[in-house]
C-alpha cells in the first residue's frame, strides 16, 4: 500500500513514526512544506526564552526507515480519480491512501497599516519555526516587545520574551486573559502574576491599526492610545489549513469533517491533527492529534482495523518559568458543588465543580502539590476524595493518587503524560526492561516529549526506581 501523507508537523511525523513502528508492507512519503525536520511546536516559547536551542526541539526522525520524507515540498492538488497528489515541484506522487496532517496557520487580524500576505519586518505572526527565528532576529537588538493576543500561545511568547530581558506588553481585547478557559478571578491572579514577571497586560481594548518605520512599531487602539513597541508578535488564534481539503471537493466546515476512523468524506483520504473535525470540534492540541495518528496507524496497518478515535476531555496546561496552570473542563456552570481559593498575593487560585462524586471542571493555577491528581480524577472521570478541600488547596491525599514527590503512593494506573497517555505502570515496565536513566526512559515511552510538563515528575519516578530496593518495588 502507498501511503502519503500531507504535511510533516507534529501528526504528520506521529503518523509517519506509528507506521514504521509497525513493519507492515507498506511505502509512506511524507511530504513537508517547511523545509526543516518535523519539531515540537509546543517548545517555541521555550526556544524563545533562550532556554533550549532548536536541535532540542527535533522529533524522532523516520526517514530512510522504510519512509521518505520531502521537506520544502507544498501540495498543490489532489486528484481523487487519478490518487494522486501534485507537488508545488511538479511531480506526481500516487497514493493507496492520502493522510492530511495539514496543521493550522495563524490568524492576522485586519489593521489598518499592513498587508496580512506581507507583514513588515517587525510584525511577525507567531506560529512557525521560521516565525520563531524572525522573532528573535529582531529581538536581539529590541528593548520592547507588544504582543497581541492574550490566549495560550501569546502568553507564552510574552513570557518567553520577558525572560529575555525585553520589556513586554501584552494586548487583548476581553475583559481577562485566556478567556476560553478562565474564569475572570483566576485571569486578574494570572495577570499579576505574569506583571511580577515583567510583562504588563492593557485589557478589554483592541488593536485597530498599525504604524510601521524602520526604527518602530506603533499599535493603534479603538480607546485612541498608541502603544510603541520595536517588534509586534500576533498572536491571535489558528484557522484550520483546509484549502487543499476544500479544493479536492472533500467536506469541510472549520476543518476537514472526519469519522470515528478518522477518514474523510472520501475513505481513501484521512485527516488528523489541527485541519480535523472530529464530532463538530477541531482541538489545536498535540495529544488528540496524536491519539488519531495511532488510530490511523493501526487501522491502516491492520493491527487493529476495528480501532476507533475516542476523544478525552482536553486538558489545557500553562507551565513556563514561574507560571503553572491547569484548566480543564468547565467550572463555572452546571449541576453540582462549587469550591473556590483565591490568594493573589501568591500566585495561587483554584476552582473546581464536582457533580455526582466527579470532578466536571477545574482551574488550578499556581504551585499546588495535587494538580496531577486532579488532572487525573477529570481525565479518568474516577471519584473525587472525601476531602474536597485536600485538592483545592494542594494537601496529600492519601492513596487515592500522590504528591509529586511521592511516587511510591502513585497508582499504576495514573497518567504521567498527558500527551502520548503514558501510565506510571509503563515508566515502571521500562525501568525494569534496563532502562536507568530519563533520556532513555523518554525515549522508550515517549512520555514527555510532547508540552514538556511531565518531565519533572518522570525524572521524579526514575529517580524513586533508582534508589528503591528491587524487591520493594510492586511487581
Amino acid at each position: 500500500m502507498n501511503i502519503v501523507i500531507v504535511g510533516y508537523g507534529m501528526a504528520g511525523s506521529r503518523l509517519a513514526a506509528e507506521l514504521h513502528a509497525r513493519g507492515a508492507d507498506h511505502k509512506v512519503t511524507v511530504l513537508g512544506s517547511e523545509p526543516h525536520r518535523a519539531y515540537n511546536r509546543i517548545m517555541l516559547s521555550t526556544l524563545l526564552a533562550g532556554k533550549i536551542d532548536e536541535p532540542d526541539m527535533e522529533l524522532a526522525e523516520v526517514a530512510g526507515q522504510g519512509v521518505d520524507v520531502r521537506t520544502g515540498i507544498g501540495v498543490v492538488g489532489v486528484d481523487r480519480t487519478a490518487r494522486e497528489v501534485r507537488t508545488d515541484d511538479g511531480d506526481r506522487i500516487r497514493y493507496d491512501h492520502l493522510v492530511l496532517a495539514t496543521g493550522s496557520r495563524a490568524v492576522v487580524p485586519p489593521l489598518a497599516g499592513i498587508d496580512p500576505a506581507d507583514l513588515p519586518p517587525r510584525v511577525v505572526a507567531f506560529r512557525t519555526l521560521d516565525d520563531c527565528r524572525r522573532i528573535l532576529a529582531v529581538a536581539r537588538d529590541a528593548r520592547s516587545v507588544l504582543v497581541l493576543g492574550g490566549g495560550l500561545l501569546g502568553l507564552e511568547a510574552a513570557r518567553g520574551l520577558a525572560a529575555r530581558g525585553l520589556d513586554v506588553t501584552v494586548v487583548h481585547p476581553m475583559g481577562h486573559l485566556m478567556e476560553r478557559q478562565l474564569d475572570p478571578a483566576a485571569g486578574a491572579v494570572l495577570a499579576g502574576t505574569l506583571e511580577e514577571l515583567g510583562v504588563r497586560t492593557e485589557l478589554a481594548v483592541a488593536a485597530s491599526g498599525v504604524d510601521v518605520d524602520a526604527d518602530e512599531i506603533r499599535l493603534r487602539l479603538t480607546d485612541g492610545r498608541t502603544l510603541a513597541a520595536d517588534l509586534l508578535v500576533l498572536s491571535c488564534g489558528v484557522r484550520p489549513e483546509t484549502g487543499l481539503a476544500a479544493a479536492a471537493g472533500l467536506t469541510v466546515e472549520r476543518g476537514v469533517v472526519v469519522d470515528d476512523r478518522l477518514r474523510s468524506s472520501d475513505p481513501d483520504i484521512s485527516a488528523i491533527g489541527d485541519c480535523a473535525q472530529h464530532d463538530g470540534a477541531v482541538t489545536g492540541l498535540v495529544a488528540p492529534a496524536w491519539a488519531q495518528a495511532r488510530v490511523v496507524a493501526q487501522v491502516l496497518t491492520g493491527e487493529d482495523p476495528t480501532a476507533r478515535y475516542r476523544p478525552r476531555p482536553p486538558v489545557t496546561r500553562l507551565k513556563a518559568a514561574g507560571i503553572d496552570l491547569a484548566a480543564m473542563g468547565d467550572p463555572t456552570t452546571g449541576p453540582g458543588e462549587e469550591l473556590t481559593f483565591a490568594d493573589p498575593a501568591r500566585g495561587t487560585y483554584a476552582r473546581l465543580r464536582i457533580h455526582q462524586e466527579r470532578l466536571t471542571g477545574a482551574i488550578l493555577l499556581g504551585d499546588n502539590p495535587s494538580v496531577g491528581a486532579v488532572v487525573q480524577l477529570f481525565d479518568r472521570g474516577g471519584p473525587v476524595p472525601v476531602d474536597r478541600r485536600a485538592l483545592l488547596l494542594g494537601r496529600a491525599l492519601g492513596t487515592t493518587a500522590a504528591p509529586a514527590g511521592s511516587p511510591a503512593l502513585m497508582p499504576d494506573a495514573t497518567t504521567v503524560c498527558q500527551c502520548n497517555d503514558v501510565p506510571k505502570r509503563a515508566l515502571v515496565a521500562c525501568w525494569r526492561a534496563g532502562a536507568r536513566t530519563v533520556d532513555d526512559v523518554v525515549a522508550a515511552t515517549r512520555a514527555g516529549t510532547g508540552c514538556g510538563g511531565c518531565r519533572d515528575a518522570v525524572a521524579g519516578i526514575v529517580a524513586w526506581l533508582s534508589e528503591a530496593d528491587s524487591v520493594a518495588v510492586p511487581r
